[in-house]
């Protein structure tokens, strides 16, 4: 969980930020709300938690070059994530995967000069 949350979106920006720098494009995140609303004795939460202070971290050193930085934080997703769980809660609403990649498509296609920091999409009537 640890390599795949955390290693992983930091070698990603390790590795794009040169094109991204030299296009003034955008770099994108996948977080969770779990990175925003702790849950105690949660090793999930802790790794969104380090994805967003990395997300915020890229930002504040990349906003000099012009280049966006996005952290797109879902709540409850009806995805593969649930798969090993039972399946997605009947008691939560979910949004889908497609929700998602339309928030993503939401902070990519700002106009120049525009930064959206942090996107947080819960379904509605998500509690947590």
């Amino acid at each position: 969980m640890v390599l795949t949350n955390v290693l992983g979106p930091a070698l990603l920006v390790r590795e794009t930020l040169p094109y991204v720098r030299e296009s003034r494009g955008r770099i994108v995140v996948v977080g969770s709300v779990a990175g925003i609303r702790n849950t105690p004795g949660n090793m999930y939460s802790v790794t969104k938690w380090a994805v967003h202070a990395l997300v915020e971290n890229v930002r504040l050193l990349v906003a000099k070059d012009h280049v966006g930085v996005t952290l797109v934080a879902p709540g409850v997703v009806d995805s593969p994530f649930w798969d090993e769980r039972g399946g997605t809660p009947q008691a939560a609403p979910a949004l889908t995967v497609e929700q998602i990649a339309d928030a993503i498509l939401f902070a990519v296609n700002q106009p120049e000069g525009v930064d959206v920091s942090q996107l947080v999409v819960r379904p509605t009537g998500q509690l947590g």
